[in-house]
């Protein structure tokens, strides 16, 4: 069975946006929106708030220009995941999302890499 076509405005709108990175696919996820670009998760979208994909090097850069972290209640606590939100500003157009974009894409493609500690020296 074919999934439905994306019809909400404010995803498309965002894939639109993220679209400098690539062609971007939405999914339905958890209540709320995934976005991916290359099987890459890049963004989420929840209570009608678009996050994307952050990590530990690259937050700082995001709480600098006044970033909300994503937040959500598991059984009475709180939990952080490695997403926030992109400036205001940025959700005008697509060129002025475009950094935020590439910054989102490249802590996407970190998170693919095996871990240095994973790694296993060669024999």
């Amino acid at each position: 069975m074919p999934a439905k076509p994306v019809t909400d405005p404010f995803v498309l709108h965002a894939c639109e946006l993220l679209s400098g990175v690539g062609p971007c696919v939405a999914k339905r996820m958890f209540g709320g929106w995934g976005i991916s670009t290359d099987g890459m998760n890049i963004a989420i979208i929840a209570w009608e708030t678009l996050y994307l994909k952050t990590n530990a090097t690259t937050e700082p850069v995001w709480l600098a220009a006044g970033a909300q972290p994503f937040v959500y209640d598991a059984k009475g606590e709180s939990m952080k995941l490695n997403y926030h939100t992109p400036p205001h500003e940025a959700l005008e157009s697509p060129a002025l999302m475009l950094p935020w974009a590439r910054l989102a894409l490249g802590a996407a493609v970190a998170a693919r890499q095996p871990s240095r500690r994973a790694r296993k020296p060669a024999a």
